[in-house]
């Protein structure tokens, strides 16, 4: 048994260990793909706005920047040179209400200077000192606006910065590859929670299983699930249910077979001896002499009826050694308790017989004679049980494609001895029992596919289930077939 255990064991985390391998192989060989084809995607799509590109662009503006910006210098100095240009005269008297920018220049002792408009660097002007005056040349830029040039140059500048600092392809790569990971192992712990949850129950009926096969009839699985596995489980008790009562059927009727050949055999010897018993007795009291004739009559009775008697009971012994050939036909056991309780109701008149007939009761498949034996042993021995002004109740139902009925009597019940030993056939020497009812009727409902048990009594005494495979469609088509 152990080594089933192991076995089973070994089976289930086998099975447990392939669903993660499974899981890793449909999972790691596609985000391996989906990594790769990102990757791919996030080069192509940075491609257009990479670093190099953008350093490159910002330095080729500042020089076409600086180009202009020196030409337009020099052109304006010609022409300022050249008196094409007229200039605006600041006067020294005036100097204290320069604006800062020519003070500044004034101060600096320079003897010219360029320096752009303020405040969007539309104008270049051309400063120059003349004596105590200063002068001012100025040439339209047209619509270059060197502030804008110079700021856009500076943010250009300071992104390229920014993204040598930093590699952003690498940035999203590498958060591709976290973000791609974490999501991995919430799927690979999911994935081995399920299977532990898979396999548990997986291992519990398997172990079911195995105690089942050896020999443990009583082993019974708890679940509350609802799918398939909840299901298989349900199935695992319903089959064990039913392996445990065809056990003790089978164990009961074997038991049946060997008291059978006992009894046969018993009867054998006893009819030998019985015969040339009842034989010389019956030719003693033909010779009987007058004298003695009284004592003779009350003798040869004495013996003969003692002799019927034993006869009787290996009639009864006979009759539980045979095997007879059950007739299986439809049976309507509302009817069938109703007239059995009718019958015997004239025989104990005071007896209280009730019954509790179902409504809608399906038909019964089962030998019409034997089951009449039945109810009628079963009947009696109940109203034996109750006594005078005692109760039986005759019940019928229907469960789990079984037909049920049930007799309960008002007597002083069973004890436990007596359960234990109640379908086993005994010689009783009883006026009017054999102890061999219970024995038969269960040996014969047991051939009929039913069972035949001893339940707790409604009435406080004794109860019987009789319990009877109900009518299936095949067998409906064979009694249409028959009428």
């Amino acid at each position: 048994m152990e080594g089933a255990a192991g076995s089973e064991k070994t089976i289930v985390n086998r099975l447990r260990s392939k669903l993660i391998v499974l899981f890793l192989g449909s999972t790691l060989v596609p985000m391996a793909a989906l990594l790769w084809m990102s990757a791919r995607l996030l080069e192509h799509s940075l491609s257009y706005a990479v670093t190099d590109d953008l350093d490159r662009l910002s330095k080729s503006m500042e020089g076409i920047a600086r180009e202009y910006y020196r030409q337009a210098r020099e052109t304006l100095g010609a022409e300022a040179a050249a008196g094409r240009l007229t200039a605006q005269r600041y006067t020294g008297a005036t100097k204290d209400n320069w604006p800062a920018p020519l003070r500044q220049f004034w101060e600096s002792q320079d003897a010219d200077r360029f320096m752009l408009s303020e405040p969007d660097g539309d104008r270049l002007e051309y400063l120059v000192r003349r004596g105590p005056d200063l002068l001012i040349y100025s040439r339209n830029l047209g619509s270059v606006r060197m502030e804008d040039v110079t700021r856009q140059y500076r943010q250009a500048r300071s992104q390229v910065e920014r993204l040598q600092q930093r590699d952003l392809r690498r940035g999203f790569l590498y958060t591709l590859i976290l973000l791609s990971a974490g999501i991995w192992m919430v799927s690979l712990a999911i994935v081995v929670y399920l299977a532990d949850r898979i396999s548990r129950p997986i291992r519990e009926l398997t172990g079911g299983l195995f105690e089942l096969a050896g020999g443990n009839f009583a082993a019974r699985l708890s679940s509350e699930r609802r799918d398939e596995i909840g299901r298989a489980i349900r199935a695992f008790n319903h089959t064990a249910d039913h392996l445990l009562q065809s056990r003790d059927r089978l164990i009961y009727l074997t038991q049946v077979a060997s008291w059978q050949a006992l009894a046969r055999k018993m009867a054998h010897e006893l009819k030998n001896s019985l015969t040339p018993i009842r034989l010389t007795v019956e030719e003693i009291a033909a010779r009987r002499t007058t004298a003695d004739n009284r004592f003779f009559e009350q003798a040869a009775q004495v013996v003969v009826d003692e002799v019927s008697s034993l006869e009787r009971r290996l009639r009864a012994f006979s009759e539980f050694a045979m095997e007879p050939a059950t007739k299986p036909a439809a049976l309507d056991l509302n009817g069938l308790l109703e007239e059995r309780v009718q019958f015997l109701r004239v025989g104990h008149p005071d007896v209280v017989y009730l019954t509790e007939l179902a409504a809608g009761l399906p038909a019964a498949w089962a030998d019409g004679d034997q089951v009449k034996g039945i109810l009628t042993n079963l009947l009696e021995n109940a109203a034996e049980a109750a006594g005078n002004a005692g109760k039986v109740l005759g019940t019928t139902n229907n469960s789990d494609g079984k037909v049920i009925v049930e007799v309960h009597d008002s007597g002083p019940g069973l004890s436990e001895e007596a359960r234990g030993t109640l379908f086993e056939p005994s010689i009783s020497f009883k006026k009017s029992g054999m102890g061999l009812g219970l024995s038969i009727s269960r040996k014969n409902a047991l051939l009929s596919g039913g069972d035949l048990l001893s339940v707790q009594g409604r009435l406080g005494g004794a109860g019987f289930r009789l319990l009877l495979p109900t009518v299936v469609p095949n067998d409906e088509l064979r009694i249409a077939n028959d009428e």
